[in-house]
C-alpha cells in the first residue's frame, strides 16, 4: 500500500514536472515565432552586419523677400562615408586622386576612423560638390568600406544681406547634449534667420536602411523599404526684406563703415538692414567654410560685426527730436516758446557750440537748423521743471518718456543678438557724483544726444517710424511669412504707444520736413517726394565724427522710414542724407535719375584704419 502510494506521488510530481516543462516550451516556441515571423525589427537588428542606416537630411526651408524672390536656397552635397573594417585591397593612389589628397592623409584619416570605430561608419571627407561627388560616384565600387551620405547645404543666390541670413554649420557636444534632436554631424542655424527660425526651416530627419554585400555595395532597400523614414523638408520663410533695396543698400555702403535700417512704418517690416563692411554668405557654405571664419575673423575692418544691431553710437542731432517732442509733452515747449541763438548755449564754465543760423528760433525751425542752443535750453528746463521735488525724479521722468520711443532696451524680434543701447538712470549719477551732486547743466550734452547715451541704427530708424505713425511704432521685424502658416508672430502686430501725446507729432512733421526744405539736409530733396528728416553729426573722442542722417517718406502717408549711419565721414548733411536720398528714390520709384548725386555716394571711401588709442 505504501508504496502504491509513493508511486503515485512520484507519478503526480513527474505530470506537474512535464506540465512546467510544457508551458515553458511553449512560451519559448510561442516567443520565436513572434520574433522570427511577426516582429521583423529583430531580424534587421540581427541583419545589422549586412545593412546601413543612411540618415536622410532634410532640405532645409527656401527664403524669399518681400517679392517672392528666392534669394536662399539648397544644394546636393555629400559626405563620403567609411568604415575601417571593410577596406580591403584598394588602390588608394587612385582612390587619393579623386578627392585630391596624398597617402599620408588618407592613412591619418583611416586611423582616427579606426580610433573611433571599426565597424561603425564616420567621415572621411565631408560636403562634397555635387561636380566631384559625380566623378566620385563611378568609381566607389572599387572601394569597399566607402559611401557617400547626400545631404545639402545653403546657397545665396546674390552676395548681400550676410548678417540678415546668418549661416548654418555643424551642432556643438553641447547641443547634442542638452537637444535630443541632433546628433553630431547635424547642422543647425548659427546666427540671423538661420538661428531665430531653426526649428521652421530645418524640416525633420528620416532614414534609409539599405542591403550591402561583403564589398560594401548597395544591394538596394532593406525589406523593400518598410523601415525607411522618409524626411520632411523644412517650412519655406518669406522675408520683409526688398531684396532689390538691399543690394543698392550694400553697393552705397561699399568702402564705407556703418548702417542702413530702412523700415515700412505702418508695420514695423524691414525693409533694408545693411551692415558695413559684409561679406559675401556663400563664403561660410562647404569645406572651406572654417577657414574663410576665421579670415573674416581675423580682418581688422570686422565684417562679422553686425553694426546696424549691435554698433551703439550716440545719436547726436537726431535726438533733438525725441528732447523737443519731451518738451512739448511736459509744456516746457510752446507754439510761443523763441530761443535767441549768439552761436552758443554758455552757462557757468560750461559752453556749447552752434552753428550759424537764423535768430530766434521756434519749436520748428529749432529743428530745421539743428540748434544746440535751443536743444540746450529745453532739456534744462525739462529736468528744471519745479513740478519735481529732485534731479533724480525729474530725470526719471524724462528717461521714461525717453525708454517709450524704444531706446535703451532691446525690441526682442526675430533678429538675435540685438543690443539695448545704453539710457542710464539716475543711480549711474548719484554713483559719479553723489545724490546732491549733479544737477541739468551737469549732463547738458544730453540735450544734443550726446554724452551717456548709446543707440542702434535700428533704435534710431525705429524713431523715425515712430513720428512718421504720429506716437507710435510696431516692432521691427524680419519675417513677413511662414508657409502654411496664416499670421506671424501676434507681438509684431501690436501698436507701441510713446508717452508723447500724438498731437505733438504733427509739429514734429513739420519742422522735419522744413529740414529737407531749406535746412540742414536740403541737397537731400528729391524732385516729386516729400522727405522729413534731421541730420546729426556725433562726436568721436577716437577720430572723424560720424555722419547720421533720420527720415521718413513721403511726409503724407509715409511708405519708408530710415537711418544712415557712416562712421568717421563727418557731418550729416554731407553723406549720410544723400545715402538716404538715394534709397528712397530707390524704393519709392524703382530707379535714380541723380547719377551725378550717386557717383559721389559711391566714389567716396571711408575706411580708413580705426586710430590707436593711447593707453
Amino acid at each position: 500500500m505504501l508504496n502504491q502510494q509513493n508511486v503515485n506521488a512520484f507519478n503526480y510530481r513527474k505530470r506537474i514536472i512535464i506540465a512546467i516543462f510544457l508551458i515553458i516550451a511553449v512560451i519559448y516556441l510561442g516567443r520565436l515565432f513572434q520574433i522570427q515571423v511577426l516582429d521583423h525589427s529583430y531580424k534587421a537588428s540581427a541583419s545589422s552586419n549586412i545593412t546601413r542606416h543612411i540618415t536622410n537630411y532634410p532640405a532645409r526651408g527656401l527664403i524669399y523677400d518681400r517679392n517672392k524672390e528666392l534669394i536662399v536656397y539648397n544644394e546636393p552635397y555629400y559626405d563620403l562615408m567609411v568604415v575601417p573594417g571593410q577596406i580591403k585591397n584598394i588602390d588608394t593612389t587612385e582612390f587619393c586622386s579623386y578627392l585630391g589628397i596624398d597617402n599620408k592623409t588618407f592613412k591619418a584619416r583611416v586611423l582616427k576612423a579606426r580610433e573611433f570605430a571599426v565597424h561603425l561608419p564616420s567621415v572621411f571627407e565631408k560636403q562634397i560638390p555635387n561636380e566631384e561627388y559625380a566623378i566620385l560616384k563611378e568609381k566607389l565600387y572599387k572601394f569597399p568600406g566607402f559611401f557617400v551620405q547626400p545631404r545639402t547645404l545653403r546657397r545665396y543666390s546674390k552676395p548681400m544681406a550676410a548678417h540678415i541670413f546668418g549661416y548654418v554649420a555643424e551642432v556643438g557636444p553641447e547641443i547634442t547634449k542638452n537637444d535630443p534632436y541632433y546628433k553630431p554631424r547635424d547642422y543647425i542655424g548659427i546666427s540671423g534667420i538661420e538661428k531665430s527660425y531653426e526649428e521652421v526651416l530645418r524640416g525633420q530627419k528620416g532614414v534609409n536602411i539599405i542591403l550591402v554585400d561583403a564589398m560594401g555595395r548597395d544591394m538596394g532597400s532593406f525589406q523593400k523599404g518598410k523601415y525607411d523614414e522618409s524626411a520632411v523638408s523644412g517650412t519655406d520663410i518669406f522675408l520683409t526684406l526688398d531684396a532689390k533695396l538691399q543690394e543698392y543698400g550694400e553697393k552705397l555702403m561699399q568702402n564705407k563703415r556703418g548702417s542702413i535700417v530702412a523700415i515700412e512704418p505702418s508695420t514695423g517690416e524691414i525693409l533694408a538692414l545693411i551692415t558695413s563692411p559684409s561679406y559675401d554668405p556663400n563664403l561660410l557654405v562647404g569645406r572651406s567654410r572654417a577657414s574663410h571664419f576665421r579670415d573674416l575673423q581675423n580682418d581688422t575692418l570686422r565684417p562679422l560685426f553686425n553694426r546696424a544691431l549691435m554698433a551703439q553710437y550716440p545719436p547726436g542731432s537726431a535726438f533733438k527730436i525725441v528732447n523737443t517732442l519731451i518738451g512739448m509733452q511736459e509744456g516746457i515747449v510752446t507754439t510761443n516758446s523763441r530761443y535767441s541763438c549768439p552761436g552758443f548755449y554758455r552757462s557757468g564754465n560750461i559752453t556749447v557750440q552752434c552753428r550759424n543760423h537764423p535768430s530766434p528760433v521756434d519749436q520748428i525751425s529749432s529743428i530745421q537748423y539743428s540748434c544746440n542752443t535751443a536743444s540746450s535750453i529745453i532739456f534744462r528746463n525739462t529736468l528744471d521743471n519745479s513740478k519735481f521735488t529732485s534731479m533724480q525724479q525729474a530725470f526719471n521722468n524724462w528717461r521714461n518718456h525717453v525708454l517709450s520711443f524704444g531706446f535703451g532696451r532691446i525690441f526682442n524680434n526675430d533678429l538675435p543678438y540685438e543690443l539695448p543701447g545704453l539710457v542710464v538712470s539716475s543711480e549711474y549719477y548719484d554713483r559719479i557724483y553723489g545724490t546732491r551732486g549733479w544737477r541739468s547743466l551737469t549732463i547738458i550734452s544730453l540735450g544734443i544726444g550726446q554724452g551717456e547715451l548709446g543707440t542702434t541704427p535700428l533704435q534710431l530708424a525705429n524713431l523715425a517710424a515712430t513720428v512718421a505713425n504720429k506716437g507710435y511704432f510696431y516692432t521691427p521685424h524680419i519675417v513677413k511669412a511662414i508657409e502654411n502658416i496664416d499670421s506671424i508672430n501676434p507681438k509684431f502686430t501690436q501698436k507701441h504707444t510713446t508717452s508723447v501725446d500724438s498731437i505733438h507729432f504733427a509739429t514734429m512733421t513739420n519742422a522735419m520736413w522744413q529740414v529737407t526744405l531749406g535746412g540742414t539736409a536740403r541737397f537731400a530733396r528729391i524732385e516729386g517726394i516729400e522727405i522729413a528728416g534731421k541730420t546729426g553729426t556725433v562726436q568721436n573722442p577716437h577720430g572723424e565724427n560720424h555722419s547720421v542722417f533720420i527720415a521718413f517718406a513721403p511726409v503724407e502717408n509715409p511708405k519708408i522710414a530710415i537711418s544712415v549711419v557712416v562712421e568717421n565721414a563727418g557731418y550729416g548733411s554731407t553723406w549720410a542724407a544723400p545715402i538716404a536720398s538715394l534709397m528712397i528714390e530707390q524704393y519709392l520709384t524703382g530707379e535714380i535719375k541723380r547719377s551725378w548725386y550717386e557717383k559721389r555716394i559711391l566714389d567716396a571711401y571711408f575706411l580708413k584704419p580705426y586710430p590707436e588709442v593711447k593707453q
